[in-house]
């Protein structure tokens, strides 16, 4: 099987990691279970990459079978009483960053602090929050890209299809909901969720349909 048609190239600015034996691993392992991915990667070396539905702890791991066999390096957030002396090494590793939520200075601002601090960082983010349905998507990753004046990287689950789907970058002008409507429509036609009863408001209209 020829595993570069079911992964797009990585473009050479995006943020790397692991090494070709363990991307194989990860594409075998993903192609086995029949998935595949879609579209390509925006060529930038800072953004909020942002997934959808989740609903299901499957999406965590198709999105880490995924990751690792695209090679890309997605930083997410953790709390810092997760870093220990012990633990600081691995999380480090894993591409975990520590937020203070008690903190005054607020958690956009903290992430944002962060990715100034990297040369090449994408920020992974669910926007729906939850794995139960919500009612909307939360701003934050949109305030962080706004703030950090870097792109959304727009990613999709479509389960009933086994695909995920990456959906372009876009640019956030300071207007959220009229942002919001147009990251919205990307999802149109290319989405489904593991448990449908648990998909969010904002994405029931935007599913699939064969």
């Amino acid at each position: 099987m020829d595993m570069t048609q079911f992964f797009p190239d990585l473009p050479d600015r995006v943020p790397q990691r692991g090494t070709a034996l363990s991307r194989r691993m990860c594409r075998q392992l993903f192609l086995a279970q029949g998935w595949r991915i879609e579209g390509e990667f925006p060529n930038v070396p800072k953004a909020v990459a942002i997934i959808a539905p989740h609903t299901s702890n499957l999406d965590a791991w198709y999105g880490f079978l995924a990751i690792g066999g695209l090679g890309i390096k997605i930083t997410v957030l953790g709390k810092d009483s997760l870093f220990t002396p012990v633990s600081t090494p691995v999380l480090n590793w894993l591409g975990l960053i520590p937020v203070q939520r008690s903190k005054r200075t607020g958690l956009t601002e903290q992430v944002v602090q962060a990715i100034e601090q990297h040369e090449r960082i994408w920020i992974g983010m669910a926007p729906e929050g939850t794995r139960k349905q919500a009612s909307t998507f939360k701003s934050g990753f949109y305030h962080i890209a706004l703030k950090a004046h870097i792109p959304i990287v727009i990613f999709s689950f479509d389960f009933d299809h086994k695909t995920i789907y990456c959906l372009g970058a876009f640019s956030p002008t300071g207007d959220y909901q009229q942002d919001l409507t147009a990251i919205m429509q990307r999802f149109e036609g290319k989405v489904s969720a593991k448990r449908p009863d648990r998909l969010s408001r904002p994405l029931q209209n935007l599913v699939k349909n064969d």
